[in-house]
């Protein structure tokens, strides 16, 4: 009886107990558009008022958004977490900025992916790694990216639009448009091109049927 009623609470809050832009944590961001979500139980939210969050953009649970540290008092200024509409952030994402993560629309991130731009420099061999100074470097993220399960993208990554990043990746510098990388670190698998097409070719090519949606939304 008594788990019934937790579990009963637990599927209640999960529908109703979400951020948005209607809520009072939602009113604290930098931005929270119509539509977004950050379901229930949210991860850690640290410097809100530096985060930006567009349309429909849909956050899952226990997921951390983090625009420099707990103690840390940021001066005002532009977002430095910024996430575009209709983004999906999976179940147990961090997303951990101080200097600037972008992630364009349309972006689907698969649950437990780490993105940071910084990490601790250890070129002091006689000061603990933790305690050294930060090395950083903005992040960006193209449109209409898939980050799979597990992937970690570091300080100072470009990811163009339409990258499949595979599970368990690790990825840092430069990645091209239209590409699937994979492996620690990552490296280019495949890539499309307009005269080659898919470099190596696809295994199973997919037809969508005739009403299913093509392109970038546009809502």
């Amino acid at each position: 009886m008594l788990a019934d009623l937790a579990n009963g609470l637990a599927r209640w809050l999960a529908r109703r107990a979400g951020i948005t832009a209607d809520t009072r944590v939602g009113r604290r961001f930098a931005r929270m558009g119509p539509g977004a979500r950050i379901a229930f139980p949210a991860g850690d939210i640290v410097g809100p008022q530096r985060i930006a969050i567009g349309r429909k953009v849909l956050i899952g649970a226990n997921v951390t958004l983090a625009a420099g540290m707990p103690a840390e008092d940021l001066p005002p200024g532009d977002a430095i977490i910024s996430i575009g509409d209709r983004t999906t952030v999976g179940r147990g994402c961090h997303l951990v900025g101080r200097v600037g993560i972008d992630i364009a629309n349309d972006v689907t991130f698969a649950p437990n992916v780490y993105v940071t731009d910084h990490n601790h420099h250890y070129g002091d061999v006689h000061t603990p790694i933790g305690l050294q100074v930060l090395d950083e470097a903005p992040v960006s993220i193209g449109p209409g990216c898939w980050i799979a399960t597990n992937a970690v993208i570091l300080p100072g990554t470009t990811i163009g639009r339409q990258v499949t990043v595979a599970a368990g990746s690790v990825v840092r510098g430069v990645v091209p448009d239209n590409c699937v990388v994979a492996g620690a670190p990552a490296i280019v698998v495949r890539q499309w091109s307009e005269d080659k097409g898919w470099d190596p070719p696809l295994r199973n090519e997919r037809i969508p049927p005739p009403d299913w949606p093509v392109g970038y939304p546009t809502d």
